[in-house]
């Protein structure tokens, strides 16, 4: 009797991974394909494909396939299998699971679509820095802010699947329109945030003749000051300390809103950003609820760039069991 495997796919803005996995989460086959520019119906294409050549490999190597989980970069409806995805053009209310039926051999498979962020928390407590935990949030940090929450062994979608979209979580004031299209968070402590307190911070202080000064400003991006910062810069140091405060103050808030015993930090920012997980714990004290505060520990991603696979593929075997 063949082994059953779930396939899952990641998809994210400028990549597609899928992967095999059995039942006890081991990655047995994985392979990544680039968007290459494609938008719209073109990367619903790029997914039928993957999905084949999936099959093909489970075929292959002796597996049966019995479910299929997609991870995807934005906000999945789970009533109508339509995905919202901004980083995509084309993916504003994109029929993702229609188009995943499709597939003639994908028939016989049960399918679920989630979001990235859910995915990513689902994916680390099946294998990862939360395994076993039945409350934790992962906070993905990178060109946006989101975070997958797990409350009682389950992931939190709210009333239309928009839940964790904490990128929007208010953190100063007053309120300025730079807010409306990422959120206070976000517009400050993401890695486009970085970035940006870095070229304001450069343009108001005429003093500082540091690295950050060398290289046009519209140029700076998040990897320069992590590079500055690494070499000692003061301005670099300054902005971290900015970023320090609203990871913190967040940190607190999902502290004494949801009581998490773990939270996990990934994305392309942690990353190098683990170096201050210290310290953001720390600032979180002085915001959180005293007693939860307690109870909880700050993790590093123990999955990294295949969270969202983990998650995925948990998620379909999930809809078997």
């Amino acid at each position: 009797m063949n082994a059953p495997v779930a396939l899952a796919l990641d998809l994210g803005g400028t990549k597609l991974a899928a992967a095999l996995f059995t039942q006890e989460g081991k990655l047995v086959h994985k392979q990544v394909v680039p968007l290459q520019g494609r938008v719209g119906g073109a990367v619903g294409e790029l997914i039928r494909e993957q999905i084949v050549l999936l099959l093909g490999v489970a075929k292959e190597q002796g597996y049966a396939p019995r479910a299929l989980g997609v991870s995807v970069p934005g906000i999945a409806y789970a009533a109508s299998g339509h995905v919202w995805a901004p980083n995509i053009p084309g993916w504003e209310d994109y029929p993702l699971r229609e188009e995943i039926q499709t597939v003639p051999a994908a028939h016989a498979l049960a399918v679920t679509i989630d979001s990235d962020r859910a995915a990513y928390i689902v994916g680390e407590t099946w294998q990862g820095a939360a395994k076993g935990c039945k409350n934790a949030i992962f906070l993905a940090v990178g060109t946006g802010i989101g975070a997958g929450i797990l409350v009682d062994g389950k992931v939190l979608r709210g009333h239309r699947d928009v839940a964790g979209a904490i990128g929007w979580m208010a953190l100063d004031r007053p309120y300025r329109a730079e807010y409306r299209s990422c959120g206070c968070f976000e517009y400050y402590a993401s890695g486009e945030g970085i970035a940006r307190l870095a070229r304001e911070m450069v343009a108001h202080d005429a003093t500082y003749q540091g690295a950050l000064r060398a290289k046009s400003l519209d140029l700076l991006t998040a990897p320069d000051v992590f590079a500055a910062y690494a070499a000692g810069d003061p301005l670099a140091a300054r902005v971290f300390d900015e970023c320090v405060a609203f990871w913190g103050m967040a940190v607190a808030n999902l502290v004494s809103l949801f009581n998490p015993e773990r939270i996990v930090f990934g994305g392309g920012v942690f990353g190098p950003a683990v170096q201050f997980l210290d310290r953001i714990a720390a600032e979180a004290r002085l915001w959180a609820q005293p007693i939860s505060i307690t109870q909880v520990h700050l993790v590093a991603s123990a999955l990294g760039g295949e969270a969202g696979l983990y998650g995925a593929a948990r998620l379909a075997w999930d809809a078997v069991s």
